[in-house]
């Protein structure tokens, strides 16, 4: 059964590889059994040859065989199988036989099918006025056949052209998804670096200065302990979170509100436990934002902020807050000194500036904004310029 049924599928697919001969030697069958049919259909006259008589029947059907084969051949060459059939057609009239043209007329079709316009209408005056004058078919029959082929031309062209364009279309939807893949990496990624270097900045100078403090204060050690564990839970079930959606993001996992500038101020006491002399200051006339611009704007403060926290000891930290009519300004500036507070040394060159200030651009782009990072006299200061469209604001 399984032999027969390999069989079975190979026959099929050799009928398929071959359907386009099997239809043209079906076409030419067709075609010179037609035109047989025709020739006969008025009687069957009698040829008188000075050595022989030969009955009407056999000329017309050697000469139709011979036609009616070189169909086999129309998709490869349709003008000489166009030239055989009127050939043959011009063989018999002169004997006092009347063609049908069937094979003509195939040959027509095929050649406007499949060459280009020029050439087709170039051969169809011809053909059209030989059939005319021959009173084989009148000229309609022959511009209904060259419109028939045209036809089929433009058909199969628009096919291809539907089928080009599903492959376009198919491609182009592949490369967005790989588009989209890379920027929810790259989102993940960013995400991931927030987490992991706020929270383990945080926890390491918590337990430093635990450490530092526990011989002479132990109740303050204890209490900074326990700020660094809070943080090390949050920052625990954050990348659980963050981790569920990559493992099964329709499923188990469960989004929560992302940070926001209302949270900012729990964000920036959580820096000045940690010892940071931070205060926040915000001018303008405060109001809501849309929620990406706001993620962006808290993310590059908690930035700025581990960056300062890292690489500096400053004496005073600023984060300011400026709602412009257009714009949201964002400022964080310490006067660490040193390494520039920032995230790199004083000199700004972006190869220096490590992954926290490349982030906090990529940030401000998405929203359309900007950011600059530079050392000042005496620290280092963030900017970030967001568009945060025009609310009645203050200017």
């Amino acid at each position: 059964m399984n032999a027969l049924l390999r069989r079975a599928r190979a026959a099929y697919g050799l009928l398929v590889a071959r359907r386009s001969a099997l239809f043209d030697l079906a076409l030419a069958m067709i075609t010179t059994g037609v035109e047989i049919g025709l020739l006969f259909d008025g009687g069957t006259p009698v040829v008188v040859i000075p050595t022989d008589v030969i009955p009407v029947g056999v000329i017309p059907v050697v000469v139709t065989v011979l036609v009616g084969s070189m169909l086999l051949i129309r998709r490869r060459a349709p003008l000489t199988v166009l030239v055989a059939a009127c050939a043959g057609a011009a063989v018999l009239v002169p004997l006092g036989y009347s063609p049908g043209g069937a094979p003509v007329v195939v040959a027509l079709v095929s050649l406007a099918d499949l060459r280009e316009r020029s050439v087709s209408v170039a051969a169809l005056v011809p053909t059209a006025l030989f059939l005319q004058s021959a009173s084989i078919s009148s000229l309609p029959v022959s511009i209904g056949a060259w419109a028939l082929g045209s036809y089929l031309q433009t058909r199969r062209r628009y096919t291809r052209a539907l089928e080009d364009r599903a492959a376009t279309l198919e491609r182009e939807r592949g490369q967005l998804d790989q588009l989209a893949a890379q920027r929810e990496r790259t989102s993940i990624a960013r995400e991931l670096h927030d987490i992991v270097a706020h929270s383990v900045t945080v926890m390491l100078i918590g337990v430093r200065g635990a450490r530092d403090v526990l011989p002479t204060d132990p109740r303050v050690a204890a209490e900074t302990l326990e700020r660094v564990e809070v943080n090390a839970e949050q920052s625990l079930a954050e990348l659980r979170r963050i981790l569920g959606l990559l493992r099964a993001p329709d499923h188990d996992a469960q989004w929560r509100p992302q940070p926001s500038l209302g949270q900012l101020a729990e964000l920036v006491s959580g820096y000045r436990a940690a010892g940071m002399p931070v205060r926040l200051e915000s001018t303008g006339t405060a109001r809501p934002l849309a929620g990406g611009l706001e993620l962006s704007a808290y993310r590059i403060v908690e930035e700025a902020l581990t960056n300062v926290l890292k690489h500096s000891d400053p004496a005073r930290v600023t984060v300011t807050l400026h709602y412009g009519r257009t714009h949201l300004h964002v400022t964080v500036e310490d006067d660490g000194g040193g390494d520039g507070g920032g995230g790199g040394p004083r000199d700004p060159a972006p190869s220096s500036a490590g992954h926290g200030i490349r982030g906090m651009r990529e940030r401000a782009a998405v929203t359309g904004g900007s950011l600059e990072a530079r050392p000042t006299a005496d620290g280092f200061v963030v900017t970030a310029r967001l568009p945060a469209g025009d609310a009645g604001g203050a200017a």
